[in-house]
């Protein structure tokens, strides 16, 4: 299936452009991320980073349907 997938931020650095539609075989959100995690070695634990399907926080184990939109929310510090 096709999913569409923005990277903002260090997720950006790393997969070196904003926006990509890959081909996949993952059936849900932690299995992509892991897909996408050993191609571009983001270096954030899942635990620490928010997922976002459709335009909605959602859980690591929602499924992915072709089209799906995905965004990867990395953990932001300041003070």
């Amino acid at each position: 299936m096709k999913i569409n997938i923005e990277y903002f931020a260090r997720f950006k650095e790393k997969a070196g452009k904003s926006y990509e539609v890959i081909e996949t075989e993952s059936s849900n959100l932690s299995l992509l991320y892991t897909e996408l995690d050993k191609k571009y070695n983001f270096e954030f634990p899942k635990i620490f980073i928010r997922v976002a399907l459709n335009d909605e926080f959602t859980d690591w184990d929602q499924k992915l349907k072709d089209n799906d939109n995905v965004v990867f929310i990395q953990p932001v510090a300041g003070g």
